[in-house]
């Protein structure tokens, strides 16, 4: 039988870039392999309105009544999919960075081998693949991974991406505790690697693109300079010295 798959992007004000998002998910191979569910963390640009128009084609939707963050609106979807008995969830990106196309090679190591996460990477033996990243974008996408596998042990290329595949039943282990208020933001991410890391779950990188959307679409990001980066390391830093779990 083959196992039960839900794809969560999640959004924030996206309203333009969100559109392509969907539409180049519809139009793929994907509604055939898996469910789809956005979580839109309190937008209040026409998002939520814009989501609701692709109902009657198959996309659900859950909003935070409030921006919460992105570590929040993951969790929101963990939640949701491990309730509705889904084996795999699928994160990506609601600003168009994640194509669609790429959600197999993701899924694939799951399924036919056996691993528990599998890290969507940009690096991963190829040229190019990062798009047009600003320069404080590529430096900070290359010091996390090498500050993320100094502390851990294990060699990642790629620890920013959240364009992952996770097996849900890691989540029934309970020294993975999703549910701590610091893991709001961008910790959570972090968080959930390292985990499936430290406590020897099976995982590994498959290769993706990261295409970052024309500036005058809505900007690279929203993570903000210095505070947002903080926010990525400090799991690092917490689990580690154990101030944290």
């Amino acid at each position: 039988m083959s196992p039960k798959v839900l794809v969560v992007p999640v959004a924030y004000n996206e309203k333009i870039k969100l559109r392509n998002v969907i539409e180049r998910f519809l139009t793929s191979q994907m509604p055939s392999l898996a469910d789809y569910l956005i979580v839109d963390d309190g937008s209040d640009d026409g998002t939520t309105e814009m989501i609701a128009s692709y109902r009657d084609r198959g996309v659900m939707s859950i909003k935070h009544q409030q921006r919460r963050g992105v570590g929040a609106a993951i969790r929101t979807g963990i939640e949701y999919a491990r309730a509705q008995g889904y084996d795999i969830i699928v994160i990506m990106a609601g600003n168009d960075k994640d194509n669609p196309q790429e959600i197999p090679q993701l899924l694939g190591p799951i399924i036919s081998e056996d691993y528990d996460l599998v890290q969507g990477s940009r690096y991963l033996g190829k040229v190019g693949s990062g798009g047009q990243m600003p320069f404080y974008r590529k430096f900070a996408t290359r010091l996390h991974p090498w500050v993320f596998s100094l502390f851990s042990g294990r060699h990642l290329t790629d620890t920013t991406n959240g364009f992952r595949s996770i097996r849900l039943g890691i989540f029934d282990d309970e020294r993975i505790n999703l549910k701590q208020e610091w893991l709001d933001t961008y910790e959570l991410e972090p968080y959930i690697l390292w985990k499936v890391i430290t406590l020897g779950y099976k995982y590994t990188e498959a290769f993706v693109t990261k295409i970052y959307p024309p500036k005058k679409l809505g900007g690279y990001t929203k993570m903000v300079p210095f505070v947002s980066w903080w926010s990525i390391l400090k799991p690092l830093f917490y689990l580690r010295l154990g101030i944290k779990k």
